[in-house]
C-alpha cells in the first residue's frame, strides 16, 4: 500500500522507455528515493509526475530499516521519519511542475497567446509568396 519506493544506486538502469515509469505509477508509487538514478529514467519520472529523490546512501539505508511512517514534503524538500528530518535537492522547475501538476503540454499551453501571435505573424509573412 506504500506510495514510496526506496531503492539503491542507479535505479532505473536499462529503462530508457517511459514504460518503466508508467509501470511504477500503475503499481501505485508516487515517490522513489534512491542514492542515484539512471539519467533517462530520472528524466522520465518527472515527465510523468513521479517524484524521484536523490539522497545519500546512509539515509536510504536508514529509510529501508525503519518501520515507522515516512513523510515526504516536496514543497519544503524534507523527508521525515523516526523524529529525524533530512533535506533533499530538486531542480526548481521540476518541483514547480510536480506541485502544480504540469506536464510538457500544459507548460507549453501557458504560452498559448505567444504561440498564436507567432503563428499569425508567420502566416502573414507567407501570404503573397509564390515560391
Amino acid at each position: 500500500k506504500s506510495k514510496i519506493l526506496i531503492t539503491r544506486d542507479n535505479f532505473g538502469c536499462g529503462s530508457s522507455r517511459e514504460h518503466a515509469v508508467w509501470a511504477l505509477l500503475d503499481f501505485g508509487f508516487s515517490i522513489i528515493i534512491a542514492p542515484s538514478f539512471a539519467d533517462i529514467f530520472y528524466s522520465n519520472c518527472f515527465k510523468n509526475g513521479l517524484l524521484a529523490i536523490r539522497i545519500d546512501t546512509d539515509i536510504v539505508e536508514q529509510l529501508m530499516k525503519t518501520e515507522s511512517e515516512i513523510e515526504v514534503d516536496l514543497e519544503n524538500q524534507k523527508i521525515q521519519f523516526n523524529d529525524k528530518t533530512f533535506s533533499f535537492e530538486i531542480e526548481e522547475h521540476r518541483k514547480k511542475n510536480l506541485l502544480f501538476g504540469l506536464d510538457e503540454i500544459s507548460i507549453t499551453l501557458q504560452d498559448i497567446d505567444k504561440i498564436k501571435e507567432f503563428e499569425e505573424a508567420s502566416c502573414a509573412l507567407g501570404k503573397g509568396d509564390t515560391d
